[in-house]
């Protein structure tokens, strides 16, 4: 066997063990269950993708097209599996969208043969990702995602600008996608969510106003908007429904994770607030509930972070950093929380729809002061008292 042969047999073994390994719970299981290893990174990405298995071709047998990460998954049941469309960031700095499943959810994720072919529109986009997955009650399963362009005003050299808009595209089989008209509004949108029922006969989408491609500037926070005609969607109103903050988890910056989970109880939010500190930009993942009735009426606000970045979590391509566009509520009430850490790799925690609720019914609300955090652990500490 030659030296070419004995290393590509190497590789698909290696390849073999990392996707079909066990991954072990770790930690108390009491909001929820974190999980020993990433589901995806960017060395489960097929061989395929990135070799060149001819040796002719490629005689030192060397990765031709290299991957940086795997993240920021949309994720759904989907004919009994556990699918994620997963955000794949190559070398080159592009992303594309790719799919990968899994049989019980944790673990022995492996991705469809080739990459996602995402039409494009009239004016092409430069990059795309963080795609949003809705099963909407007309029947299709929509996607909605951030669409980049390079900014056309910016000035002459400037490489950096850049103008973002809510993409969306929708496909009944995961393999082909019909590319819509990019959602358009008053201002930049990104973190753009479709909710997964008719309200008052039109599409509802939660949305993120913001001035510019990073900066939220006047943007309130996590907005609300109908749509008359998916196909030709557009915004004309907004009205905020969840609030940004001065000194608090959010006060740079929030956004909707993936569409709201419905329960007895609300509707079921899973966000990302986005503060500075001196390491940069702090992302964690925060949770709240809205009426049944009305999905614009706030029910439960729980102060501070739902998940923070944890350990290895913390460094990254962009470091310290919980990001999540994606979670599956399981038939027997079991919630699959797909998060990625440091826009490098992407992780599975499980709680379940009651300790959610729980937690988002019971947890004291954001006081806003460093006294009124004092009065609640006091209110605690008293009512553990009595217990004594």
């Amino acid at each position: 066997m030659s030296e070419f042969q004995d290393s590509l047999n190497h590789l698909k073994q290696q390849h073999e063990s990392l996707l079909s390994g066990k991954n072990e719970p770790i930690g108390h299981y009491g909001l929820l269950q974190r999980y020993k290893n990433p589901v995806l990174t960017a060395d489960h990405t097929p061989i395929t993708w990135r070799y060149d298995l001819n040796q002719n071709t490629n005689p030192f047998l060397m990765e031709r097209i290299m991957m940086n990460g795997v993240f920021n998954a949309g994720a759904i049941k989907w004919n009994g599996k556990y699918i994620v469309v997963a955000r794949v960031e190559g070398a080159d700095r592009k992303s594309f969208f790719a799919i990968a499943e899994s049989p019980n959810g944790v673990d022995n994720f492996r991705f469809w043969e080739r990459p996602v072919t995402m039409p494009e529109t009239e004016e092409p986009d430069t990059n795309i990702y963080d795609m949003r997955l809705t099963a909407h009650e007309d029947g299709w399963i929509y996607g909605v995602f951030c669409s980049e362009r390079k900014d056309p005003n910016a000035p002459a050299g400037d490489l950096s600008s850049a103008v973002a808009a809510a993409a969306i595209a929708r496909t009944k089989d995961f393999e082909t996608w019909e590319r819509l008209p990019d959602l358009k509004s008053k201002s930049q949108q990104r973190n753009v969510v479709l909710h997964p029922e008719f309200v008052n006969g039109k599409y509802a989408f939660y949305t993120r106003p913001q001035d510019g491609f990073i900066d939220a500037g006047s943007g309130g926070g996590i907005g609300w908007g109908l749509v008359d005609d998916i196909e030709h969607a557009e915004v004309k109103e907004e009205a905020i429904i969840d609030h940004r903050y001065y000194h608090t988890i959010k006060e740079l910056k929030n956004g909707e994770g993936p569409h709201p989970i419905k329960t007895s109880k609300g509707w079921l939010h899973l966000a990302h607030g986005v503060r500075g500190c001196a390491a940069g930009l702090r992302y964690v993942l925060y949770m709240y509930m809205t009426d049944l009735e009305d999905p614009t009426k706030l029910i439960a606000s729980p102060g501070g972070y739902f998940m923070a970045p944890e350990g290895e979590e913390r460094v990254g391509d962009v470091s310290n950093v919980l990001f999540s566009n994606g979670w599956i509520a399981d038939e027997d009430g079991t919630v699959f929380i797909y998060y990625a850490s440091s826009d490098t790799r992407l992780h599975v925690a499980v709680s379940t729809v009651d300790r959610l609720v729980d937690y988002c019914l019971n947890t004291p609300v954001d006081g806003l002061r460093s006294a009124t955090s004092v009065e609640t652990i006091n209110i605690l500490v008293d009512n553990n008292r009595i217990l004594d």
